[in-house]
């Protein structure tokens, strides 16, 4: 866990991203391709969490409004009338995929719609743009972006230190973010707006986690990390004089100013030795609490401390709530209670075995008790009671001994909050899930408190790969960190994860086109072999035997009928197998590393490509030729898959911007390959169930087609194609998997590199297509759905539906409302809109204009509302009413 979440999105983007994220190389008329559209509901697969949670941000003015940032995987909001998150970046696109890392989050404690995010995923060459800060004024339905001269490390070393992002409490137009790379601690005056450098910010940090790391990940100065107010030293609309600041410095790590950020001072009497992940200040007490680590996490630290410090004499205390030289982690999470400020608790964010560990105080740090105690060694006492029935995997399948415990408390616990109205609950994340509790005081009262996962509708894995096979359960998946899963439910959380073995990551699976109970997976494990098979359909499973030199796991192939298996492991060169991997034999004619999968139909003929190069294998994977075509990428930014039910029909996606890039198509297993014309870019390909009427098998892929960035599906052999999402439902990076459902039409389930495995339904009953562009604009036969979303004091969510009822195909098209309480649009997407009074015009824009007769057509908007938030009764396209529902 410590590793692989960083090598899970490393891998999958540094193979299949950076080559591909340059700007399009046209393919014929791509860019003139006319598109239909489809609304799609989007939904999870639910698993509920599955990686790491660095901050938790609660606002201080508005009861039940909080807010979580993941490394990867994007931000979310709090939703209490469902006890659920909602993601707030989906909107983040394929160019932008660095900004769905988040490392600092803040809630405006003045005015509670505001939220802001810090945005970044690496701060090495893995991430090709700067980080931004982005700015929401409906509490992150809608955003705005300013896009910084420096890049931001979500996922980089010291991650879970913070926030970095902190707005004035007093004068909420003035906001700082503390940079990593040595770029100091910046400001903003105008509520995010612009950013300027505090030029009298005198220590940029020193701390590098490892200094000779050539790859800038762990030699990155880790920077300016936290920013903290202290809010009894200014006055409601004027500036906050007392401002601390913690830096990246293990002999200077906390600076204050006290004329409002003019100048700056290192604290005098500071500890040192050490660095400050957390600075949290009780300005009724007049304490600041900072804990301490002597790595910057969120994987190390060895060593740690706990202090006070008295704001108002400058008194230095050591609150300790171990020893240090009984210690071996260091302290991270830190919170105080809002509503009995002298309570303050701390985590051991780096105490991996046996457990976690969290410590509590009622007395501002004099004495502390723990969650959990020895007894008599091993046996240990827990404070309290942890119920993961709601996500059961949380186990992992474990059974440890004494004093580990299944499941844990947890690890990577960096981030802690006690909700600020309510000292009955707090929340903390771990590198699994995020944790909460609703009877926390039960602690001091000598009972048990309950600890359960609060984590559902924020999904945070990392697909590597997805496989809907055409019986048995609908999906399964091969994930980073928590290795996958299978779906018998995609509303429910499977009971357990891939074991017997549990793979750290994996990294592919297959399944036998025609016994679908055949299925194998590899991937990456610290010890132990690298291959599985399962017998049925990946409930059960065994693991195989490594040929020698395996590394890591590679790609897998199962041959269509089970019998037979070829595998291109890292660290050796391809191997195949009869039965199930008891030994391997050598394949010839292919290279170490290439990417294999097998004809869905002829059980002996597997396929491979590198290099630029397809291989065929007829003997079961014994021995490849290399196909005479030319013209394929050159690099191994590349996925590719057979048809299910026609041999030799193969699909490749893949490229790069600087060569051939595009959608293949192959009828006579690769000899020849025909590129679609009309695809400009495409990096993933699967098939579904035919449409209506259709013979061929549905095509999905991640790709630019007509110049537009998305997902996008075809009834027609690629002949022609449907967006299938919109710009609000975009998850970054979605280039490693797709596949559609043989058994739903129109049902297709999409890889991300950290909000988990999206799928999508269809409203289309027919598939839809372009339509000819001479057809009139519509006149009516229309239906509308209209909804709202979401709603808060003064502003509101909505989405639209419009569906074209008629019998012609529409090219361009307008929708008219009026709204019953004088309420205003103020930002749509996917839709231009003007306003007049209460009346509002919604016009489609270049990507969405064609609707095909059945097909229909969505766009979102926030909007201000007082008084009541009526929906509209009556919506026109044209001259003609529509239908409402």
């Amino acid at each position: 866990m410590r590793r692989t979440r960083i090598l899970t999105a490393v891998l999958a983007l540094a193979a299949g991203l950076l080559a591909g994220t340059p700007p399009v190389v046209a393919a014929g008329n791509a860019s003139e391709v006319p598109l239909a559209v489809d609304t799609y509901t989007w939904k999870n697969a639910r698993i509920d969490g599955g990686g790491f949670v660095p901050g938790i941000v609660f606002n201080r003015k508005e009861k039940n409004l909080a807010y979580a940032r993941t490394d990867i995987g994007g931000a979310y909001r709090w939703q209490e009338s469902s006890k659920t998150w909602t993601p707030l970046l989906d909107s983040v696109g394929w160019d932008d995929w660095g900004h769905t890392g988040v490392v600092g989050l803040a809630s405006d404690p003045v005015d509670p719609d505001k939220v802001y995010a810090a945005v970044g995923t690496y701060t090495n060459s893995w991430d090709p743009k700067n980080g931004a800060v982005m700015r929401s004024s409906d509490r992150g339905a809608s955003w705005q972006k300013t896009v910084l001269p420096f890049k931001l490390g979500g996922n980089m070393p010291g991650r879970g230190m913070g926030e970095r992002l902190a707005v004035d409490p007093n004068r909420n137009s003035v906001l700082y973010l503390g940079a990593p790379s040595g770029k100091g601690l910046w400001r903003s005056t105008d509520s995010g707006v612009s950013w300027s450098q505090v030029t009298a910010f005198p220590n940029p940090g020193t701390y590098q986690q490892d200094p000779g790391d050539t790859s800038g990940y762990a030699s990155d100065n880790q920077g300016v990390v936290w920013v903290t107010f202290d809010e009894s030293t200014g006055t409601a609309g004027t500036a906050t004089r007392s401002i601390y600041v913690g830096v990246a410095d293990l002999q200077n790590s906390v600076y204050r100013s006290t004329d409002g950020g003019a100048s700056w001072s290192r604290l005098a009497g500071q500890p040192t030795g050490y660095l400050a992940h957390k600075g949290v200040l009780d300005a009724v007490n007049g304490y600041l609490y900072l804990t301490y680590s002597d790595k910057g996490g969120p994987y190390d630290g060895g060593k740690g401390q706990v202090w006070r410090y008295a704001t108002a004499t400058g008194t230095w205390t050591n609150i300790s709530p171990v020893a240090e030289a009984d210690t071996s982690y260091g302290f991270s999470g830190l919170t105080v209670d809002r509503q009995k400020p002298r309570t303050v608790m701390a985590t051991a964010y780096s105490a991996w075995w046996p457990d976690t560990q969290i410590f509590r105080s009622t007395d501002s740090g004099a004495t502390w008790t723990r969650a959990w105690d020895y007894t008599s060694y091993p046996d240990r006492a827990n404070r309290f009671t942890l119920d993961v029935s709601s996500s059961p995997w949380l186990t992992w399948g474990a059974n440890p001994s004494p004093p580990e415990q299944s499941p844990k408390l947890g690890w990577m616990t960096e981030s802690l909050e006690i909700d600020p109205f309510n000292s009955n609950r707090m929340m903390y994340g771990t590198g699994a899930t995020l944790y909460g509790t609703e009877n926390l005081t039960n602690w001091d009262s000598g009972g048990k408190f309950t600890i359960k996962p609060m984590v559902q509708g924020l999904e945070e894995t990392a697909v590597n790969d997805l496989a809907s096979p055409p019986s048995g359960a609908p999906l399964l998946s091969a994930l980073g960190d928590v290795g996958g899963f299978r779906h018998t439910d995609l509303t429910k959380v499977p009971p357990m994860m891939f074991t017997q073995p549990n793979f750290t990551t994996t990294t592919s699976l297959d399944f036998a086109e025609t016994d679908p109970n055949t299925v194998v997976r590899v991937g990456n494990l610290d010890s132990g072999p690298h291959i599985a098979f399962s017998t049925d359909n990946g409930a059960n499973w065994f693991a195989g035997t490594d040929p020698s030199g395996v590394s890591g796991g590679g790609t897998v192939a199962a041959s269509s009928d089970g019998s037979r298996f070829v595998w291109s492991p890292d660290g050796s060169g391809v191997r195949y197998t009869t039965g199930f991997g008891t030994s391997w034999s050598a394949s010839s004619g292919i290279p170490a590393g290439a990417i294999v999968e097998s004809d869905r139909v002829d059980a002996k003929t597997f396929y491979g490509f590198k290099s630029g190069k397809f291989y065929v294998s007829t003997d079961g994977g014994a021995t490849f030729t290399a196909s005479a075509a030319t013209g394929l990428p050159s690099g191994d930014s590349v996925r590719f898959k057979a048809l299910p039910g026609v041999k030799g029909d193969v699909w490749l996606a893949g490229g790069a911007a600087d060569g051939a890039y595009g959608l293949w198509h192959s009828t006579d297993s690769g000899a020849t390959w025909t590129k679609l014309s009309n695809v400009d870019q495409a990096d993933t390909v699967g098939f579904g169930k035919a449409a209506p009427g259709a013979s061929y098998q549905t095509l999905y892929t991640s790709a630019k087609i007509g110049g537009v960035r998305g997902i996008f599906r075809s009834t027609d052999k690629g002949a022609s194609w449907t967006r299938i999402n919109d710009d609000a439902h975009q998850w970054g990076w979605t280039g490693a998997a797709i596949t559609g459902d043989p058994r739903v039409y129109g049902r297709v389930y999409v890889s991300t590199n950290g909000r988990g495995v999206i799928y999508g339904d269809t409203s289309d009953t027919g598939g839809g297509g372009p339509t000819d562009p001479t057809d009139p604009p519509p006149t009516g036969a229309c239906a509308v759905a209209y909804k709202i979303t979401n709603q808060w004091s003064g502003g509101f969510q909505a989405d639209v539906q419009l569906t074209n009822t008629g019998s012609s195909a529409w090219t361009g098209w307008t929708l008219a409302w009026t709204f019953p309480n004088a309420q205003t649009v103020t930002q749509t997407w996917n839709a231009e809109t003007t306003q007049s009074a209460s009346t509002v015009t919604a016009k489609n824009v270049s990507w969405n204009a064609t609707v095909a007769a059945g097909s229909s057509v969505s766009f979102g908007f926030t909007g201000t509302w007082s008084g009541t938030n009526g929906k509209p009764t009556t919506f026109r396209t044209g001259d003609r009413n529509c239908v409402v529902s």
